[in-house]
């Protein structure tokens, strides 16, 4: 979250970009709770100072009064700071974090910028067909099964796409092993605090899967319990920045997406990502650096994979709440004619730090709250799509790619094999 202080001396530029983020905020409010709270706690503390020196008088009839007066008032003041301080928290913590300056403003998906693109959309000389199609045709996806055992949007993958998951998941988590972050397979419950920390509540709690147990959710991303990691913990300027690369399963409601993509392996309730998080020391200018880290990894496997994409540079509209700067990377689906996000990659400044409490002490012994940046490196099963449908040849066979027939033995699918 942002500091108060930061609030009230960049109040117009706080105001600006909550309302660049679509999101209402009554700043107004949320200074005046602040500046009344500042106030209590002065009267408190005066009244606390007076029971300290009463206690060293001598005992008589009078002070006993005094005192009970002064107990009173506490009671009252205290209940009242209570309740002012939980009015200001509600709103404060709805303050979005602001962006930088390269950001640009706009409403929605349409104003997000194309800042690159990299293949060649393929030519067919025949109709390509769709994952669904090709799923259904060579018995590698379930959906009417999935539906009967899952739910809406529940799915099988079998057979070659079940391999060519698993492997797609190995190869992308190796990859970032080779390059120093440090692997991790993180839990997919985790405890609310995760989830404020990381930003997902309050915005995305209708997102969110609550577990009948007190205090446990299903993770959306291993970015929330890989955030979390070092929560109320200060570590040393020389530790920064720590890379981690994490695979995980991930939940999502997506409640918000009724009628959107409900065909297909897309969106999906359930689905796996090796996702890639980096706590930093709080520098802009290392962070811009370590986010062209992360998007450059990311890239490297849409090149390896040889599958088109392109490179979104988010506008404020179309960016989440606790994101600084976010670049989405989209590849080249044939089957919806068009981009599918397969990447979100985001630098998030000192907001999630702060309200995970994380810290670090830099050369000077200065404590100050960390920068955290996160990035998926791939999705699946969604990855698979650009894949198949990629991949697809005139006959309806799918060819693998190059860099994943090692891991699957298998250079085609149907392989013969199941």
């Amino acid at each position: 979250m942002l500091s108060l202080k930061y609030i009230r001396e960049n109040r117009e530029w706080v105001e600006k970009v909550a309302k660049g983020k679509n999101i209402e905020v009554d700043i107004d409010k949320l200074l005046e709770l602040d500046d009344r709270l500042k106030k209590l706690q002065v009267k408190i503390d005066k009244l606390r100072h007076e029971r300290k020196l009463l206690a060293k008088q001598k005992f008589t009839e009078g002070l006993r009064e005094k005192g009970k007066k002064i107990k009173e008032e506490l009671k009252k003041l205290e209940a009242e700071y209570e309740e002012v301080k939980k009015e200001r928290d509600e709103i404060w913590k709805r303050v979005p974090n602001v962006v930088y300056k390269e950001v640009p403003f706009g409403k929605d998906e349409n104003d997000n910028v194309e800042i690159k693109r990299w293949g060649e959309i393929p030519k067919f000389d025949f109709k390509p067909r769709s994952h669904i199609e090709l799923g259904e045709r060579w018995d590698i996806i379930d959906f009417k099964r999935g539906s009967k055992v899952s739910g809406f949007r529940g799915y099988f993958l079998k057979k070659e796409l079940a391999v060519l998951h698993m492997a797609l998941l190995w190869w992308a988590f190796q990859k970032l092993v080779a390059k120093g972050y440090t692997p991790f397979t993180a839990p997919a419950i985790v405890k609310g605090f995760t989830l404020f920390g990381c930003g997902q509540f309050p915005w995305g709690e209708r997102e969110t899967y609550v577990l009948n147990d007190k205090d446990a959710y299903l993770a959306g991303t291993a970015e929330q319990p890989i955030t979390s990691y070092y929560a109320n913990e200060v570590l040393s300027w020389k530790e920064l920045p720590k890379k981690f690369v994490a695979i995980s399963p991930c939940f999502r409601r997506e409640a918000g997406a009724h009628g959107k993509d409900t065909r297909g392996i897309y969106r999906l309730h359930e689905f796996w990502k090796v996702e890639q998080v980096i706590i930093a020391p709080a520098d802009d200018e290392k962070a811009r650096e370590l986010h062209e880290e992360l998007q450059k990894n990311t890239e490297e496997i849409w090149q390896e994979l040889k599958i088109p994409y392109r490179v979104l540079l988010m506008c404020t509209g179309d960016m989440g709440e606790p994101q600084a700067k976010k670049y989405d990377t989209e590849a080249w689906m044939p089957g919806r004619g068009g981009w599918g996000e397969v990447a979100s990659n985001s630098i998030m400044t000192d907001f999630q730090a702060r309200r995970l409490n994380i810290r670090y002490k830099d050369k000077d012994g200065k404590t100050k709250f960390v920068y955290t940046l996160n990035d998926t490196a791939v999705p699946s099963p969604r990855a698979l799509i650009a894949i198949i449908e990629n991949y697809q040849q005139k006959d309806g066979s799918i060819k693998v790619p190059e860099v994943l027939q090692p891991l699957v033995g298998f250079g085609k699918i149907p392989s013969g094999r199941f």
